[in-house]
């Protein structure tokens, strides 16, 4: 399978400015999606809505540039509703949270599974877990970094950055683990599994890890909780 190029169009300071995370609109959106396009290349549940039985005939170039316009459109989807995050020269690891945005490219079976299984699965599995916090939670929808530029790193700084407002704000952070090998990297932060959800209209089920992450507790001098929760959030939907 070929890869796309990931260009940047990011300010740049030099060497530190590359540490450090910031929020990206819609100029960078195709970039930062690129990169996400690159970072789960692999992943089954990325690819879950590409390879399915009405695209076998497909080539492995279509299958990219479809799998790239799922990730540019989901991108742009959270530019306007929801945060962006990055962190590195070129965008080389990038952060989603907010809502998914239903994708209407796909292939009939494609877009089946997308809007009539995938959807529903995460919006009942995300309300059942989370009961009343549902609307007050932060919902890391994607964290990928490009493969390479793993063991920089850069995940490790976006998640601390997420966790971090979440912990300011008393809120539950909330994700779903595609990779067998993330749920143990996700613990080192403080996130919990709550159950294990599947795909199942593939040729073989597809699991995710559903995780969430309790706020850690601040208190004043009077003992008090500094970061009770104030209401929704407004930035993340």
């Amino acid at each position: 399978m070929s890869e796309a190029s990931s260009s940047s169009s990011a300010p740049s300071n030099g060497p530190i400015q590359h540490q450090v995370v910031r929020e990206l609109d819609l100029a960078e959106s195709d970039a930062a999606a690129d990169s996400l396009a690159l970072a789960f290349a692999h992943d089954d549940v990325a690819m879950y809505f590409v390879d399915t039985n009405d695209t076998e005939r497909w080539t492995d170039q279509e299958k990219w540039d479809m799998h790239v316009r799922i990730m540019r459109s989901i991108v742009k989807a959270h530019c306007l509703k929801g945060l962006v995050l990055t962190i590195g020269p070129n965008h080389d690891c990038v952060a989603l949270c907010g809502m998914w945005m239903i994708n209407r490219k796909l292939s009939a079976e494609g877009q089946h599974r997308f809007q009539k299984e995938f959807l529903p699965l995460l919006h009942q599995t995300k309300e059942e877990v989370l009961e009343s916090l549902d609307n007050e939670s932060w919902y890391l929808v994607y964290i990928g970094t490009k493969p390479a530029s793993r063991g920089k790193g850069y995940a490790r700084k976006l998640i601390e950055h997420v966790t971090k407002q979440a912990d300011d704000q008393g809120r539950v952070c909330y994700l779903e683990s595609s990779n067998e090998a993330n749920p143990a990297i996700y613990r080192k932060y403080g996130f919990e599994t709550e159950k294990t959800i599947q795909l199942t209209r593939g040729p073989k089920p597809v699991e995710m890890e559903v995780m969430v992450r309790q706020p850690v507790r601040k208190f004043n001098s009077d003992g008090i909780p500094a970061n009770h929760r104030v209401g929704p959030i407004t930035k993340l939907v």
